[in-house]
């Protein structure tokens, strides 16, 4: 069960924030109205979220995942792959010390976005992506194995970042789409199969007693409710703008 999520509002920069896609630039105030919807769904989920405010010197700094890695024990901060995100850890970093004793870092030259890890219970998958490189990972590795958690690092051929393709929700049941449907390290799962054209929904969160997912994905949607999950719906499109997914604007712990 979850307690607690951190959030961070977009900033008025966002919108000139990173991205790979070809999808156009983000609407500002459509990219508010959504990130507003999501926190109303966290709500409904019943955590308590804690609202960071937007900075505007960090353009991709709502997508607070990429900078920390959180266990109930202890919290990781990253070292964010690309140059310009570097500076988001501090903020971050204060928000988690009412929450947290205990901290490790991830130290340069290692590089780790958040977006490249996947809990599975005890079991932590580390992709090595553009943003995550093989030091950050084997220096994620070492700090979980060293508090008695189990670390597995996963080259990614395609994804952005591991959790483009690949979620958890719970009951060794994962959401799988691209290179991980027929992934070695993910065989053993039970497995929900997102068609192509349904990818970006692969990158849904359980949160509680609910998945959030991106809305108009009717044949994932269909198979998280036949395996017994309530869904909750939103709108995504501009933060699918700049490589953004649900798991990436909030730190759930």
């Amino acid at each position: 069960m979850y307690k607690n999520v951190i959030v961070k509002k977009p900033g008025k920069s966002y919108v000139n924030g990173l991205t790979t896609s070809d999808l156009g630039k983000p609407v500002y105030e459509k990219a508010l109205e959504q990130h507003d919807a999501y926190v109303e769904a966290l709500k409904k989920c019943g955590v308590s979220v804690t609202f960071l405010p937007a900075n505007e010197e960090f353009p991709d700094s709502t997508f607070v995942e990429d900078t920390a890695v959180l266990t109930p024990e202890f919290a990781v901060i990253s070292n964010p792959g690309a140059v310009s995100r570097n500076g988001e850890t501090g903020e971050i970093e204060t928000a988690l010390k009412k929450f947290y004793d205990t901290f490790h870092y991830i130290k340069t030259p290692g590089t780790l976005d958040g977006g490249d890890i996947l809990q599975i219970e005890d079991h932590f998958y580390i992709g090595i992506s553009d943003r995550t490189n093989e030091e950050g990972a084997r220096q994620l590795k070492e700090i979980l194995e060293s508090e008695g958690y189990k670390g597995k690092i996963v080259p990614l051929q395609k994804f952005f970042h591991l959790k483009t393709g690949i979620s958890y929700l719970g009951k060794e049941l994962i959401i799988a789409a691209g290179e991980f449907v027929d992934h070695p390290d993910f065989q053993h799962y039970k497995k929900i199969t997102v068609p192509l054209e349904e990818e970006y929904s692969a990158n849904c969160i359980r949160v509680n007693d609910y998945v959030i997912i991106p809305k108009g994905y009717e044949e994932t949607i269909r198979q998280i409710n036949e395996a017994g999950f309530e869904t909750i719906e939103l709108e995504m499109s501009e933060f699918q703008k700049h490589d953004g997914g649900l798991s990436c604007l909030s730190l759930r712990f």
